[in-house]
């Protein structure tokens, strides 16, 4: 932490902050079904839930989760498919295998208790400096500093922070200042206000600065450069990635593959595809020879029936999809043969759910 910064928070009047902050904040908090208590397995949930994904999504997704898992050894007993299923729909599914993987540690290392150690919890797969801040203080009362995104901006804004938040050194900088300004009596109280006011408040764009309970204790408001804070660098440009994915019949049977155990959307199921590319043969050629080469298997592939575009924070595929036909029965090698009822039972990429109801749809027109 740099000198200047350190002067602005010997002058800051910390405890006027907090008081401000937590009473507002019991005032006004939302009713989240993960604040019902301040159980760690369920905070735990609901934060890697969080990741990525807004609160409106994650509500549905987490009270269905809980209900079907509802402790540490039910989701540690689970099969990685139930779990896949249960997150099918919410992305980013890294975060499902490595919660399943974690909780199988806390119920075979802590006898089914989250750690409130945080060596030991910082250990577990999965749970970075946030996270592990957000449940040793939410749930435990320990005031760890939780810093994401919400609160570097809530924060850049009351100190006027100028530092850019897209860079990984500039994290400690805001975890340093959070561990001398939390509530050491609320800090659960505290982190969630700090999150809670960066998510209905202090918004991006246009926040509610006259709405803001320590608006008179913010830099930002009173420079008029609320709107220019945080300082964050753009991102890289987003890959454009050309696919063709097909729905492969036999009859009244479904060929389906599963991913890689490793990378992205790793071992969820998928309708067989491949990369495209410009070129002399077309996409439906490209997948024809695909699908002779990957699985031995000689298609008929009918003529362009849609496209799906799938925006992920790297890349985005654009899915140009066809309907196929496997004339006769053949022995295909990495590919499974399900019906139409048995594909409920497996975990889906939302893009694939939606190559899925392209085709009822088309089907039900025909």
């Amino acid at each position: 932490m740099n000198e200047q910064l350190q002067q602005k928070l010997e002058q800051f009047n910390i405890e006027d902050f907090q008081i401000n902050l937590i009473d507002w904040y019991r005032r006004e908090k939302r009713d989240l079904p993960w604040r019902k208590d301040q159980d760690p397995y369920k905070i735990w949930v609901s934060e890697i839930m969080l990741q990525q994904t807004r609160v409106d999504t994650v509500i549905p997704y987490f009270n269905h989760f809980i209900e079907k898992f509802p402790t540490i050894e039910a989701l540690a007993d689970a099969d990685e498919e139930e779990v896949l299923k249960a997150w099918e729909g919410l992305g980013y599914y890294s975060r499902a295998r490595n919660l399943h993987a974690a909780v199988k540690e806390v119920k075979e290392t802590y006898n089914g208790k989250v750690p409130d150690n945080p060596d030991d919890l910082g250990k577990l797969k999965g749970i970075g400096p946030y996270t592990k801040g957000a449940i040793l203080s939410i749930a435990y009362n320990i005031p760890e500093p939780a810093v994401d995104g919400n609160v570097m901006r809530v924060i850049s804004r009351i100190l006027s922070i100028w530092d850019d938040i897209a860079k990984p050194k500039t994290r400690k900088i805001f975890e340093e200042v959070i561990y001398q300004i939390i509530s050491k009596n609320y800090p659960s109280d505290f982190n969630q206000a700090l999150m809670e006011l960066g998510a209905v408040v202090c918004t991006p764009t246009s926040p509610s600065c006259l709405l803001c309970p320590v608006f008179e204790q913010c830099s930002a408001y009173h420079e008029g450069v609320q709107e220019e804070l945080p300082v964050k660098t753009k991102a890289k440009a987003n890959k454009q990635v050309q696919i063709a994915a097909v729905v492969l019949k036999n009859e009244d049977f479904f060929y389906i593959h599963k991913r890689p155990s490793k990378g992205l959307l790793a071992n969820l199921w998928e309708f067989p595809n491949c990369e495209t590319e410009h070129g002399l043969l077309s996409q439906k050629e490209q997948l024809r020879e695909f699908l002779l080469k990957e699985y031995g298997v000689k298609a008929e592939i009918g003529e362009l029936k849609g496209t799906i575009q799938h925006v992920f924070s790297h890349l985005t595929w654009n899915i140009s999809v066809y309907f196929g036909h496997v004339s006769k029965e053949e022995k295909l090698k990495g590919l499974k043969k399900v019906t139409a009822e048995e594909l409920s039972q497996y975990a889906f990429p939302v893009s694939h759910q939606k190559i899925f109801t392209l085709y009822r749809e088309k089907e039900e027109q025909s």
